[in-house]
């Protein structure tokens, strides 16, 4: 089972964007899929159409880990009901851990060891999944280092703009001193350009620049700026399910990354600590 924390140190680049479209295309690939919605403003499970049918927010599960289990209130994205009613198929799994405001009680920079393993603990015998998918806050702080701990595999999200880059440059030498101190086995699954503008010269400089910058970790493709994505979220849709040209070509291009992804988690191996 692949875990993979998805991250960026700055806001506003589309990250829960990001999530939502790759979750999109690994329930269209058939992938057993679980979203962990860490983020406190909870976007990511409003996108994924979730309700909570008496069921408990991801920060009240991490308050007891051990005590009260993630099978127990996970709930199913409203994403497969439609894809069983568009595409006949009824086995397709995506499963939510809802996100809440009270998971911010853990958004602390000064968050301890024992704290930093509670998603870690939360996720215990979950085995029932071939991704997790774990959507952090756009921050450095307790509950993105707290993904980290959980996590495999860490996928950075980037707008080709120059603060963008420069952020992701400081979260890949974070990703680099937690490894050493926290987690060895981390390691990156990659960079995703979103909101790239075709027309648009800077995009095709800082692009240069994150080539040079981050190689073959960098990920193919790029996402395009998506004219309807809000409105994409708003009606808690896939993409994949989305009509229209624009959508069909975004859809393919996660399904594209959602293999570049999953390769790259396969092929990296971090290097030793010194």
């Amino acid at each position: 089972m692949q875990v993979v924390s998805i991250s960026s140190l700055k806001g506003g680049v589309g990250k829960t964007s990001v999530t939502t479209g790759l979750a999109s295309a690994a329930l269209a690939a058939g992938i057993p899929t679980l979203v962990v919605d860490l983020d406190p403003h909870a976007d990511a499970s409003t996108a994924l159409g979730v309700a909570s049918d008496g069921k408990l927010e991801v920060g009240r599960v991490l308050k007891s880990p051990r005590r009260v289990k993630l099978f127990d209130n996970i709930v199913s994205s409203s994403w497969v009901r439609r894809a069983a009613s568009l595409e006949g198929r009824g086995t397709r799994r995506l499963d939510v851990a809802f996100g809440g405001s009270l998971s911010s009680l853990y958004d602390r920079p000064d968050l301890g060891r024992r704290d930093l393993r509670r998603l870690s603990q939360m996720l215990d015998g979950v085995e029932d999944y071939g991704l997790v998918l774990i959507d952090c806050p756009p921050s450095l702080n307790g509950l993105t280092r707290m993904a980290w701990g959980a996590s495999n595999r860490v996928l950075l999200v980037a707008e080709p703009g120059l603060f963008s880059v420069a952020g992701t440059e400081r979260t890949m030498r974070a990703i680099q001193l937690f490894r050493q101190e926290f987690a060895p086995k981390l390691a990156p699954a990659g960079i995703i350009a979103n909101r790239v503008r075709a027309s648009s010269t800077e995009h095709a400089y800082r692009l240069e620049e994150m080539k040079q910058m981050f190689g073959p970790l960098l990920l193919a493709p790029h996402i395009p700026e998506l004219a309807n994505w809000q409105q994409i979220q708003g009606a808690a849709h896939a993409v994949h399910h989305w009509p229209g040209d624009a959508a069909r070509t975004t859809a393919a291009l996660f399904d594209q990354l959602l293999k570049a992804v999953i390769k790259q988690s396969q092929e990296f191996r971090p290097r030793a600590s010194r």
